[in-house]
């Protein structure tokens, strides 16, 4: 599901979506057969669980996760590095008018999803998620 961020409330159109996802392939498939000679990107599995394509489809942010979370700042920069070999290998892949330059973040939505566990796992939260409310049906057994 795409994210929206409070630079932006508009969501993100059909397009943008559609060649997002393209792009989204093309950089998983690329990184997956290593088609990248950068000693930082062998040594990880690479994962690209979203890409969001910016309004004029000219910009497309791509969110990585090396397996394990481990070396993260270092795999962005040697995506960095490498940026415009990526954008002709993508090319290669993705038909549109414009290929879009990349910009690489860690994609940080597992360690938001484990805050909230740990939220919900504290007892004073699972004691009020247990309580019912007062006009609520019995539950039948």
């Amino acid at each position: 599901m795409p994210r929206l961020t409070p630079s932006s409330s508009k969501a993100p159109s059909q397009r943008q979506l559609r060649i997002a996802e393209l792009i989204r392939h093309a950089v998983a498939e690329t990184l997956t057969r290593g088609e990248i000679i950068d000693d930082v990107l062998t040594r990880h599995v690479i994962t690209v669980p979203e890409v969001r394509m910016s309004p004029d489809l000219k910009v497309a942010t791509v969110y990585v996760m090396p397996l394990g979370g481990q070396d993260g700042e270092a795999v962005i920069k040697a995506l960095a590095a490498n940026a415009k070999f990526l954008r002709g290998l993508v090319a290669r892949r993705v038909v549109t008018k414009f290929v879009p330059n990349f910009r690489f973040q860690l994609d940080t939505t597992f360690d938001y999803a484990d805050k909230v566990d740990g939220i919900l796992r504290k007892a004073e939260v699972s004691r009020d998620l247990e309580q019912k409310l007062p006009n609520s049906e019995p539950d039948e057994e």
